[in-house]
C-alpha cells in the first residue's frame, strides 16, 4: 500500500482531525491522551522522545512507546527531537509500527534543547533539516511531519515552511511564537505568521498558541484557515476544552485517576503534575493540601488529597460561595479554566504588564546588575558574589563525543555522565570528575581477596605446626609410659630386690 501524503493523509489517516493535543514532555502520556480523547480530542501526540536514547536504550523504548500501545489511542503521532539524520531515521524506523506518523520537534525553546542542540535551536540550519526530513520521507512507511516556531520576519517563516514541505514534510504545525518567547517573555502567539504559512504551502497546517477555550479554536480556524488547532496549556487545565464545557475540577481529576488505574504503569510524577495543573486555582487557597499533594508517595495518597480538595470545594458551595470568584477568575476556583487567559483579539502585542516583563528580562540579559536581577538570581549572587549572569561570558558547553549531550568538564573520556559510566564500567576505569570508581573498587576487592587468601594459608601453616608438635609430645608420652620408672629411694629398691632386711 502506497504511503499517503498531504491532505489525503490528513483526511484518511488522521480522519480530518481538527482538535489536537500537543506533545508535552512528561504530560501527554497514554492516560492523559485517553482522557482527552474521551472529551473531544481527535488527534494526540506522544511526549517528545530523544532519538539518540530511543535508539540505544530498549527500556526507554518500552516505557515510552511500546508499553503504551492501545487501540483507543489512535490516530497517534510520535514526536522525536534529533540533530543527526541517521539517528533520527533509526529512531523513526523503530517507532513507525506503533503510530500513524513521525514528527520532528523543531519548536522546543528550553535551555535543555539549546544544550542538546535540537528543537527550535536548529531552525537556522536549513541544510541539515532538509536532509533529515528528506531521508525520513524516503525511508519511512509512515508520513513525516514537523512542528516549528516562527521567525520574527514573516517572509523568513514562510520560506522556512516551504523548505520543509519541499523536503517531504506532509503536515506542519506552526507555533505562533519565536524561540525567545518563553517563560516571562511568552506573550501572545502571532496568528498572522500562521495564516501566511497556510496560504504558502500545499500541505495541511495545524495552529498552536493562544488556545484556551473552544471559542479560540473556532476563531483561529476562521482567521488563519488552518486544518486543525493544537492545545497544550489549555488542555492541561481543562481536558474537556474541545467539548466547550468547563466541568468541576474533581470530575476531571477522578476520571483521570481511574484511567491511570486502568492503564498502568504510569509514573507517579506525571500524575502529580496533572493534579497540580487541574487543582491550580484551588491550591492557591488551600496551601496545606498543596504541601500534602507534593509529599504523598503513592497513587492512593494523590487520590486522597484530591478527595479532600473536592470535599472542601463542596463545603464552600453549600455555604453559598458558588458565585464568588477568586483573583479575577471568570469562574469559581473549582471549575476547570485556564491559568493565563489571553486577550480576546489574539493579537501579538500583549498587555502592558507583559511588555514591562519583557523589557526587564532584556535588561537582565544585557547588564545583569543587582537592580535588574530576578529574585532567584539575587539569592544566587548573595551566596556567590563572583557569579556572572552575562550570557555572553557564560562558558560554552562542549558536546559528548557519543550522544551529543553536554560532556563533563573534567571527564577523562570527554563524555557525559551516562556515556562515561558505561565506558568506565566496561573498561574497569575511574573518572573522578563523575565520581566513578570502578577501577578503585576492583583493586580494593582484589586486595581484600588476596589478604584473605594469605590469611587462610597462614592459618593452615599454623595448624600444621601445631599438629606436628602435638604428635611429638604424644610420642614422648608413649615412650615414657612403656619404660620402667626408677624408684626415688635407692634403699627401697635394694629392699625389693633382696627381699631381706638390711643390717642395722
Amino acid at each position: 500500500m502506497a504511503k499517503l501524503q498531504g491532505f489525503e493523509f490528513w483526511r484518511k489517516t488522521l480522519k480530518e482531525a481538527r482538535f489536537v493535543v500537543a506533545p508535552m514532555v512528561d504530560q501527554s502520556e497514554l492516560a492523559w491522551r485517553l482522557l482527552s480523547r474521551r472529551h473531544g480530542a481527535q488527534l494526540c501526540y506522544t511526549p517528545m522522545l530523544h532519538a539518540q536514547v530511543f535508539v540505544r536504550d530498549a527500556n526507554y523504548r518500552r516505557e515510552n512507546l511500546y508499553n503504551e500501545v492501545c487501540q483507543e489511542d489512535r490516530p497517534l503521532i510520535t514526536q522525536f527531537c534529533a540533530n543527526d539524520p541517521e539517528v533520527f531515521l533509526q529512531a523513526a524506523l523503530l517507532a513507525q509500527d506503533y503510530c500513524d506518523a513521525i514528527d520532528l520537534n523543531l519548536g522546543c525553546p528550553q535551555m535543555i534543547a539549546k544544550r542538546g542542540h535540537y528543537g527550535a535551536f536548529l531552525q537556522d540550519e536549513w541544510e541539515l533539516l532538509e536532509k533529515m526530513v528528506r531521508l525520513a520521507h524516503e525511508k519511512l512507511s509512515v508520513p513525516i511531519t514537523c512542528k516549528i516556531r516562527v521567525f520574527k520576519e514573516l517572509e523568513r517563516t514562510v520560506r522556512y515552511a516551504q523548505m520543509l514541505e519541499k523536503a517531504g514534510c506532509q503536515l506542519i504545525t506552526v507555533h505562533g511564537r519565536t524561540k525567545d518567547q518563553k517563560g516571562a517573555m511568552t506573550g501572545i502567539a502571532n496568528w498572522e505568521h500562521i495564516m501566511a504559512v497556510r496560504k504558502a504551502v500545499n500541505i495541511p497546517v495545524f495552529a498552536n498558541g493562544n488556545i484556551q477555550h473552544l471559542s479560540d479554536v473556532e476563531r483561529c480556524i476562521q482567521e488563519t484557515g488552518v486544518q486543525g488547532v493544537m492545545s497544550a496549556e489549555g488542555n492541561l487545565h481543562n481536558p474537556a476544552l474541545f467539548e466547550e464545557c468547563s466541568p468541576p475540577v474533581w470530575e476531571m481529576a477522578e476520571e483521570y485517576l481511574e484511567v491511570v488505574k486502568q492503564y498502568p504503569p504510569c509514573t507517579l510524577s506525571f500524575v502529580r503534575a496533572h493534579l497540580f495543573k487541574l487543582w491550580h486555582h484551588t491550591l492557591q487557597i488551600h496551601h496545606d493540601l498543596r504541601e500534602e499533594l507534593a509529599k504523598v508517595k503513592n497513587l492512593e495518597g494523590l487520590a486522597g488529597v484530591s478527595k479532600k480538595l473536592r470535599l472542601r470545594c463542596q463545603e464552600e458551595i453549600t455555604r453559598g460561595k458558588e458565585k464568588e470568584k477568586e483573583g479575577g477568575l471568570p469562574f469559581p476556583h473549582w471549575i476547570c479554566q485556564p491559568y493565563h487567559p489571553f486577550e480576546p483579539d489574539g493579537n501579538s502585542k500583549g498587555s502592558e504588564v507583559q511588555k514591562t516583563m519583557c523589557q526587564k528580562r532584556a535588561l537582565e540579559d544585557l547588564d545583569a546588575t543587582a537592580d535588574t536581577l530576578s529574585k532567584n538570581k539575587q539569592k544566587k549572587r548573595s551566596r556567590n558574589p563572583n557569579k556572572n549572569f552575562s550570557p555572553e561570558q557564560k562558558p560554552k558547553y562542549i558536546k559528548c563525543e557519543q550522544c551529543g549531550n553536554p560532556k563533563g568538564n573534567k571527564c577523562v573520556f570527554n563524555l557525559c555522565r551516562g556515556c562515561c559510566k558505561k565506558k568506565a564500567f566496561k573498561e574497569v576505569a575511574d573518572c573522578p570528575s563523575h565520581g566513578l570508581r570502578f577501577k578503585t573498587r576492583a583493586e580494593k576487592q582484589k586486595a581484600e581477596k588476596n589478604a584473605k587468601k594469605e590469611e587462610g594459608e597462614a592459618t593452615k601453616d599454623g595448624d600444621a605446626t601445631t599438629t606436628e608438635e602435638g604428635e611429638a609430645t604424644e610420642t614422648e608420652r608413649s615412650c615414657s609410659s612403656s619404660s620402667p620408672q626408677p624408684p626415688s629411694d635407692p634403699s627401697i629398691e635394694l629392699q625389693v630386690q633382696s627381699k631381706t632386711p638390711l643390717p642395722l
